[in-house]
């Protein structure tokens, strides 16, 4: 199986874009984020022409989540147990929730395209609301794993967190001053680490940036960010055969600032010699 993650940034201005890398790169789920709008109002039939169901979820212009997969897809969710909602000038358990999650079952692996909030700043209540929703993330994560240790699941999606100074390009965010890199935020993907889960592409691709700002030709001169991950429970890492970070989806006409991540899944623990390598 062929999983990735982009953050596409509006699914209808770049639809053609989206399916044409899936069916080029024979990528069999999909997980979107940022797709900006409502389930109605989805381009669906370019996927499904192209072979794909898809699932999505969505309220208004912002935020969004979908997945595309060839693949049978069952028990879809919209929610994680415990995640928590927002909504500006608000405060308490009664938040409605944002499109920030959906999850699948799909050939036996628990796939969630996840949205994490951005923060915004650090001394902004969408900062608390972002480290209460991985806390939350965390929490479903131990329950779920605790229930079916054996479970091949897959975290997938933009992060909105750098967790580590390599993976931190931008001269314009700072710790100390700047989200996506202070040292809460740090812990908190530190944690879903330590509930099981690993970042199954950096041992096949140590470097490189998933995320360049359109402003100030970060992508030109290579000041971007590493934020979109895919993490995996240990039966899916060690069923994990390939992987590849697609930055050459920057360029073009009208690109995501995000690049797509991808990864090889092989469950079953047989090659399959008709699936090209996705890296080299």
């Amino acid at each position: 199986m062929r999983l990735a993650t982009w953050n596409v940034n509006s699914i209808r201005a770049r639809v053609t874009r989206t399916v044409e890398f899936a069916v080029r790169e024979h990528v069999d789920v999909l997980a979107m984020q940022e797709i900006k709008c409502r389930p109605d109002q989805f381009p669906y039939e370019p996927f499904e022409a192209a072979g794909y169901e898809v699932h999505a979820h969505g309220l208004n212009q912002w935020n969004g989540v979908a997945i595309a997969s060839r693949l049978p897809v069952d028990d879809v969710q919209t929610a994680f147990g415990g995640m928590p909602g927002f909504a500006k000038g608000m405060e308490g358990p009664d938040q409605p929730q944002e499109a920030r999650a959906l999850g699948a079952l799909i050939d036996g692996m628990r796939v969630w395209s996840l949205y994490v909030p951005n923060g915004r700043g650090l001394d902004d209540p969408h900062y608390r609301y972002k480290l209460d929703w991985l806390a939350a993330l965390r929490a479903h994560v131990c329950d779920e794993l605790g229930r079916e240790p054996g479970l091949p699941l897959a975290l997938v999606g933009d992060f909105n967190i750098a967790p580590t100074d390599a993976d931190n390009g931008d001269p314009t965010v700072v710790e100390g001053v700047s989200t996506h890199v202070s040292a809460p935020e740090r812990d908190a993907f530190r944690a879903l680490e330590d509930a099981g889960l690993t970042d199954v592409v950096r041992p096949l691709v140590p470097t490189g940036f998933t995320y360049w700002d359109y402003k100030q030709l970060r992508f030109p001169r290579n000041e971007g960010m590493r934020i979109d991950f895919i993490l995996g429970s240990r039966a899916l890492a060690d069923a994990v055969t390939g992987a590849a970070i697609h930055r050459d989806e920057r360029k073009g006409e009208a690109p995501s600032d995000h690049v797509p991540v991808v990864v090889d899944v092989d469950l079953a623990g047989g090659a399959d010699d008709d699936v090209p390598m996705i890296f080299g």
